[in-house]
């Protein structure tokens, strides 16, 4: 009887532990994903400003955003869609942009919160390159098979004071 609650015991550990690196696996790559689509969100902007469709093919209907340029919420991926075509007519241009300290917190396999800080670089009309940062958040929510971007706050990241 002794041994067969010891293997019951050892067979409960066992299975325990592989769900829980199933979990993480699972976690990963969700983590993954959100990552590469924000990267790809940027890629295309800095490919060609004007091609709005491109650059929120990831974002849902309901889009929810708060930034530094607006003291509202902007409501929809409609709103965001016009403002982002508008900031594409700028003359100024994105020269790159990365991504430092990327977490992603993953719940129930269905949502993912991405927080990381954004490091870029920007070039005005006149050819003076100028760093941008920010501290980000994005919230992604799988609709369906597909992750989907619900809601972000871009917040002002600035400089130390000397």
């Amino acid at each position: 009887m002794k041994k067969l609650m010891l293997v019951l015991i050892a067979s409960a550990c066992c299975s325990a532990f592989a769900m829980n690196a199933s979990a993480q696996q699972a976690d990963q790559a969700t983590a993954d994903a959100v990552i590469a689509m924000t990267k790809a969100q940027w890629a295309a902007g800095i490919k060609d400003p004007t091609n709005v469709a491109e650059q929120s093919k990831d974002m849902s209907d309901d889009y929810t955003e708060f930034n530094g340029q607006y003291a509202t919420r902007l409501d929809g991926k409609a709103m965001n869609s016009r403002m982002t075509e508008a900031a594409g007519k700028d003359s100024g241009k994105t020269l790159g942009a990365e991504m430092a300290n990327p977490k992603v917190q993953v719940y129930n396999g269905n949502v993912a919160i991405l927080t990381y800080n954004y490091v870029g670089l920007t070039q005005d009309k006149d050819g003076k390159t100028e760093p941008t940062r920010a501290k980000s958040t994005r919230v992604y929510v799988k609709k369906g098979d597909k992750w989907m971007l619900v809601h972000a706050n871009f917040g002002t990241d600035p400089l130390p004071k000397q």
